[in-house]
């Protein structure tokens, strides 16, 4: 059998006394190196004042060039032909322009068909009419073209909603 003491006392052999004070020395030298790079970085009340203005003054620059643009006349592309107006101004011409306008009663959303027709298909049959309203003229789709695309749908205000049923007043209860 082979010694058996020994292996127990390689395992635990200590490390020379340089190795340690190499570990102490590192350590230090690394602690020199941070205090060197954060030790005279400016980090007075100063520096947080100057921080400060310094976003004020962007943040007055911001609202300067902001309040101009919603103030002044300008162009936005001059070969378009498109132009800034005050914000003011042009909530008077949209008033102006509303209150020309006759008001329309809202008319149902109208929904896109949910199934497209196959080619070759015949049209989809026409929607019965009410009695005494007239159906606005539907242009066909060219040949070889998905029904219904680039169709312009007929406007709200042409369609007839059927009466919607009536509902039973509510219960009162004591």
């Amino acid at each position: 059998m082979a010694d058996t003491q020994s292996a127990p006392s390689i395992a635990y052999t200590r490390a020379p006394f340089s190795t340690w004070l190499g570990i102490v020395c590192l350590f230090v030298l690394f602690g020199l190196i941070v205090l060197t790079v954060i030790g005279p970085s400016p980090r007075t009340s100063d520096y947080e004042e100057t921080r400060a203005k310094k976003r004020m003054e962007k943040l007055k620059t911001l609202h300067e060039e902001s309040q101009k643009e919603l103030t002044t006349y300008a162009w936005v592309d001059k070969n378009k032909g498109v132009a800034r107006i005050p914000i003011d101004r042009a909530m008077e011409v949209t008033v102006a322009d509303l209150a020309q306008k006759k008001p329309a009663p809202a008319g149902p959303i109208a929904t896109p068909a949910a199934q497209t027709a196959p080619a070759g298909a015949s049209p989809a049959p026409a929607a019965p009419q009410q009695p005494g309203t007239a159906q606005p003229a539907q242009p066909s789709a060219p040949a070889g073209s998905p029904a219904g695309q680039g169709a312009a749908s007929p406007s709200p205000a042409t369609q007839q909603s059927p009466p919607a049923p009536a509902s039973p007043a509510p219960a009162t209860t004591p």
